[in-house]
């Protein structure tokens, strides 16, 4: 008679086992079939098709750091609006599953979601807030895109 959670492990293990031995096995291949034939260039360090020409602790530009948060801020913030878009969409709430006549079990529904559901539920009352609380969402993302516009984070020279 076996353990069942032992049972259950065994998938898990061996599957940590062949990943440890397919990385094993390719460092091995790696290091066999490597061409050892070291030389000043294959030294010298290599960073995006460049050769760096110049000192590894120089300063960067703080319009860069600006540019890639400003990005960040951006690219995250628009991420919010997917889910709501989601919601509020009419196709977002889920008919009730058809079920046969046959059938002995009663039709079961599956639960609403979206808007119309918060909307029927009492969660929110009106539709016209929820989307006055999207558009104030977009306002905000505007009104901080066009401040760094102003402030010229977007200018690189």
């Amino acid at each position: 008679m076996t353990d069942p959670a032992l049972s259950d492990a065994v998938p898990i293990f061996l599957f940590v086992a062949c990943a440890i031995a397919l990385a094993v096995v390719l460092l091995v291949i790696a290091q066999l079939f490597n061409p050892a034939r070291p030389g000043r260039v294959k030294r010298m360090p290599y960073e995006s098709g460049m050769d760096p020409f110049h000192d590894a602790r120089r300063r960067f530009d703080v319009r860069f750091y600006l540019l890639a948060i400003a990005f960040l801020v951006f690219d995250v913030e628009l991420l919010f609006l997917y889910p709501w878009a989601v919601a509020s969409h009419p196709a977002a709430v889920p008919r009730a599953a058809t079920v046969a006549p046959t059938d002995i079990t009663p039709p079961q529904t599956a639960p609403a979601v979206g808007i119309d559901a918060a909307v029927a539920s009492g969660l929110v009352e009106n539709r016209t807030l929820v989307f006055a609380g999207a558009m104030l969402f977009i306002l905000l993302l505007v009104l901080g895109f066009v401040y760094d516009w102003r402030k010229g984070v977007f200018q690189w020279r």
